[in-house]
């Protein structure tokens, strides 16, 4: 008597989501002693969509009616197709794309989708994974040309206002184990040397020459030495009163508390002030930072700089050496900064991501977020805005600030 061959039987059920519809399918399953080959669920909203793929030695007509009676007795909807094609086959996905927009239109999504199917691109998966203070998508795609993925989307974001992250899939994503942030501009709202500048009434001319070198106009260190002169006599005392109030960027004591629960090592990279930035350790319990050091005699600044400049290269450097004492690869840092003077940190990060950036340092970074605030940094490494929710809620940190 010849063997019965072996069917591949795909069933999706539909429905409101309610506990024990799983337990009820597999009991139906387990009844014709299937094998399973695959499984996926998803919620959204309340509607459950679960996909099983099985391998049977029985009739698969059998299983296909036991499994629709099973699913009609809990108010399911349920199709079951027998051997479709490509059931054995499940691509894994070469990339991760994240879309961050706040609104996130639909608009942004089909043009994304579109532009997916001109290169090639298919979409293995979609899940949310923040509803605050922006509304994020992570898609798994199979993309077979890196470069043509990442240029089509860098030019779709410019145009329809969303910001778009893509990554390698694999374990080197989920590897990352330091990150270092810019101050000015990144991780606070101002730039330290222009509050200082406000009180020697030299802030307009700081601002412009500020505003030059971080459009790589100018050479940082010679642009930071001009600044610094003009701030010459200044009473020691108003570093500690500029650095108690420093306003962070939105997002950035979420962003770093909830790294830090992971294990990150977290520290600032800065071409500003150690006397300011040394509020900024504290306050945040950052391990580790590098900045310049203003010169003080006599209680009052000298307008000079003492030892080596933290200009463009020696931001590089300074990851470089905190990789090293954490006994972190380059390849599992983060760099998060805004200016010309954080492209050498941003390139040689492991992921280099341009936060509200000048144009020069958005063109060389992996990703660039435009958005007012530092979770997103969060969401692009993914970490889902319900997971960091859940954590804060466990320690009791757990609130939202509403948004104008």
């Amino acid at each position: 008597m010849s063997k019965r061959p072996l069917s591949t039987v795909l069933i999706t059920v539909t429905g409101e989501d309610r506990p024990g519809v799983t337990g009820v399918l597999f009991t139906a399953l387990a009844a014709h002693h299937v094998d399973v080959l695959d499984v996926d669920q998803v919620v959204i909203r309340g509607r459950l969509t679960l996909g099983v793929l099985v391998e049977s030695a029985g009739d698969p007509e059998s299983v296909q009616e036991h499994v629709e009676q099973a699913m009609a007795s809990v108010g399911m909807g349920v199709r079951v197709a027998v051997n479709p094609p490509g059931a054995h086959s499940r691509t894994v996905a070469t990339h991760v794309v994240v879309v961050l927009g706040r609104p996130l239109q639909a608009r942004a999504i089909a043009v994304i989708s579109r532009a997916f199917g001109e290169i090639g691109v298919n979409i293995e998966t979609i899940k949310r994974i923040a509803d605050y203070p922006v509304t994020g998508l992570e898609l798994e795609v199979t993309a077979p040309d890196d470069d043509r993925l990442r240029s089509t989307l860098a030019d779709l974001a410019g145009a329809h206002g969303v910001d778009i992250a893509v990554q390698k899939a694999g374990l080197a994503r989920r590897a990352k184990r330091l990150i270092v942030f810019d101050v000015d501009s990144t991780l606070i709202t101002g730039e330290v040397i222009e509050m200082l500048a406000d009180r020697t009434g030299t802030r307009a001319k700081v601002e412009q020459i500020t505003a030059a070198a971080m459009r790589g106009e100018l050479d940082f260190a010679d642009s930071l030495r001009a600044r610094v002169a003009m701030l010459e006599g200044l009473d020691a005392a108003v570093l500690d009163e500029v650095g108690r109030s420093l306003e962070l960027t939105p997002g950035a004591r979420t962003t770093i508390r909830t790294l830090k629960r992971l294990g990150y090592r977290c520290g600032i990279v800065s071409g500003g002030f150690t006397q300011v930035a040394k509020h900024l350790v504290e306050d945040l319990d950052l391990d580790f930072v590098a900045a310049n050091t203003l010169e003080v005699e006599q209680g009052r600044l000298t307008g000079r700089v003492i030892g080596d400049i933290v200009d463009r290269p020696g931001k590089a450097r300074a990851l470089a050496r905190f990789a090293v004492e954490s006994g972190v690869g380059l390849s599992q840092t983060v760099a998060v900064g805004d200016g010309a003077n954080d492209i050498d940190m941003l390139t040689a990060a492991g992921l280099g991501i341009a936060f509200n950036a000048k144009p020069v340092l958005a063109e060389v970074a992996d990703t660039a977020l435009n958005q007012p605030f530092l979770d997103p940094v969060l969401f692009i490494l993914g970490i889902t805005r319900a997971e960091v929710e859940a954590a804060d809620a466990a320690d009791g940190q757990l609130r939202r600030v509403p948004l104008g």
